[in-house]
């Protein structure tokens, strides 16, 4: 389990807002084909929080009934995954890389590996960029950028009341 008083998150564009209170429980990555597809990526990274924890501060998901057990939040408005949910269950699912701050949580375990990619392993071995992001390109994308800063606002997009 992973304590922290507090810790919101939400999707790329802000339309959608939690808070979690409490312990994160059973911060993993799961390999499994449906993760992988649901999250558009070779895993998904998952930990529990209670109900009794759980928020939403702004907007509420769309839900994908992804098999007869489980369904799967995410944004209707710029589709990011953010929740694995098991409705009879009493706790939720939330995906950590929606986390404000994704850092603090650190997985603990993986889950079902027969289907991790092979070539994990070469990964830190792999050539880096040699050129990084200019100068100007990183203040064209800053001023341009639409995504949810990593903390609540009032109100979203910027400027608007309501």
């Amino acid at each position: 389990m992973t304590a922290e008083a507090d810790r919101s998150g939400g999707c790329q564009c802000g339309a959608v807002r939690y808070r979690a209170k409490g312990e994160l429980g059973y911060p993993h990555l799961c390999h499994c084909r449906m993760c992988q597809k649901a999250a558009g990526n070779y895993f998904m990274p998952l930990a529990g929080v209670m109900r009794s924890d759980f928020t939403f501060t702004r907007g509420a998901p769309k839900w994908f009934q992804s098999s007869d057990l489980v369904r799967r939040g995410f944004c209707g408005d710029c589709g990011t995954p953010l929740f694995y949910d098991i409705p009879e269950a009493d706790f939720i699912n939330i995906t950590l890389g929606s986390l404000d701050n994704p850092d603090a949580v650190k997985p603990v375990m993986q889950s079902n590996t027969g289907r991790k990619m092979s070539w994990f392993h070469a990964l830190d071995g792999l050539p880096l960029e040699p050129q990084p992001e200019t100068p100007e390109r990183e203040n064209t994308i800053a001023a341009s950028n639409h995504q949810h800063p990593d903390h609540d606002t009032q109100h979203w997009p910027l400027g608007e009341t309501s």
